[in-house]
């Protein structure tokens, strides 16, 4: 499993393309916020979270560099922006 923090915006057009990269991998991704764990490929699971706060994103695999890289404008990185 692979954990790292993400930041969205609420722009919609933010998150559904966030969503449809996400969704392209056969693994499982969970988006962690408080006690709330929600399908990171779900555009409703994800408006249910706050995103005005850094949310953990957790990936069922640990071969997900090709994923890594196409999120990185999401990734925050070693905890900026906190």
């Amino acid at each position: 499993m692979t954990t790292i923090q993400i930041r969205l915006t609420m722009m919609t057009d933010d998150v559904k393309r966030f969503a449809a990269i996400v969704g392209e991998y056969p693994y499982d991704i969970d988006l962690c916020s408080g006690r709330y764990v929600v399908d990171a490929k779900s555009l409703l699971g994800i408006f249910s979270v706050d995103l005005s706060k850094p949310i953990e994103m957790r990936i069922y695999s640990d071969d997900c560099q090709d994923l890594l890289e196409r999120i990185k404008p999401y990734i925050i990185e070693d905890g900026a922006g906190e």
